[in-house]
């Protein structure tokens, strides 16, 4: 259930109201919005006790929560949730592009993408330092030493680094190193995982699994948030349906579906989502349409010597054209690029 305070309510008293969530066995979730404070109170059967919240004093009303996700819901936070970091805003009126290989492959060569990346308007470079594949037998990626080298390329440019963690284990080396940590399609129900990362300070983009419906997506979220880290990014990345003649189907109607139910930023990688180069401009001018506040695209100056995921992989120069072509379109649903 959610408690909305009085206007002007003190700190003595949300600290009342706290402790009380605490000594009946739940967890208090605090929200402090531009008017009023409200504090999620989450637990099983948290809705018996409202009685005794309805009687203090500074607790203005309270209200039912009738999705299974409570912090994820646009009924616990109304507006939208816009994550800080030093100068950019994810989840305000800026698209915020992060481009990258697939993997760290060299120290020179990333470097090299990253300068491109950021001359042609991106904010955030992409990487995998920890590659889940498919094939035991493929390249898995350059580990703490990939990590590094995108710490360097951050260093260089300028642009925020987003990798991602695979296990438990990993969590705080690539907290060490990344601005924003992954966690991938094939980990969205690793809940051990998801409760780890919601212990730590660092924003969190939680891709969409791949057979996942939205309400179970948004219950993945609820696992980060849950813990303690309201900085959740959710990422469209495309289902997996019977069409073949893409890598995956990209779920569009996900964005205003998701926007409607959830207060979170939503991104869209339309690299893996697609995964025909071809096809990937016009899938990202779409998402932008849609309502997306961040894109995650896959790009490399030799992409048939890629060590992972070549074929969806923008050249330089491809990149740059459609990041013009993105801007116009930014533009006319009245946002920027």
């Amino acid at each position: 259930m959610i408690l909305t305070l009085k206007p002007n309510t003190s700190k003595k008293e949300i600290d009342v109201i706290v402790k009380k969530i605490e000594e009946l066995g739940f967890k208090p979730h605090i929200s402090r919005g531009k008017e009023v404070v409200v504090i999620g109170v989450v637990g099983q059967n948290a809705i018996l006790k409202k009685d005794i919240f309805g009687a203090m004093d500074a607790v203005a009303f309270i209200t039912p929560i009738s999705k299974p996700y409570k912090l994820v819901s646009r009924e616990f936070k109304k507006e939208n949730t816009v994550i800080k970091i030093n100068n950019i805003k994810i989840g305000g009126k800026e698209i915020l592009i992060a481009a990258g290989p697939c993997s760290v492959e060299t120290k020179e060569l990333l470097l090299e993408i990253a300068e491109d990346a950021k001359e042609s308007g991106a904010k955030m470079i992409r990487g995998g330092a920890f590659k889940p594949r498919t094939s035991p037998y493929a390249f898995q990626g350059l580990g703490e030493r990939g990590l590094k080298y995108l710490a360097e390329a951050r260093k260089k440019t300028g642009l925020y680094v987003i990798t991602e963690v695979m296990n438990v284990k990993q969590v705080d080396v690539v907290s060490k190193y990344a601005d924003i940590i992954q966690i991938g399609a094939r980990n969205m129900q690793n809940y051990d995982l998801l409760k780890e990362v919601g212990k730590v300070k660092k924003p969190v983009l939680l891709k969409r699994g791949f057979s996942a419906t939205i309400e179970e997506f948004l219950m993945s979220a609820e696992y980060i948030m849950s813990n303690g880290n309201y900085n959740v990014i959710l990422c469209e990345r495309g289902i997996r349906t019977f069409e073949t003649s893409t890598r995956f189907t990209l779920d569009l109607n996900a964005i205003p579906v998701i926007k409607k139910l959830s207060h979170l930023p939503v991104f869209v990688d339309p690299s893996h989502g697609v995964g025909v180069r071809e096809y990937i401009p016009a899938m990202s001018k779409a998402a932008i349409a849609c309502g997306a506040d961040g894109l995650l695209i896959e790009i490399h100056p030799h992409p048939e010597k890629a060590f992972s995921d070549g074929p969806q992989s923008l050249l330089p120069k491809q990149f740059s054209n459609m990041m013009k072509e993105l801007k116009l379109v930014a533009e006319s649903v009245g946002r920027g690029l």
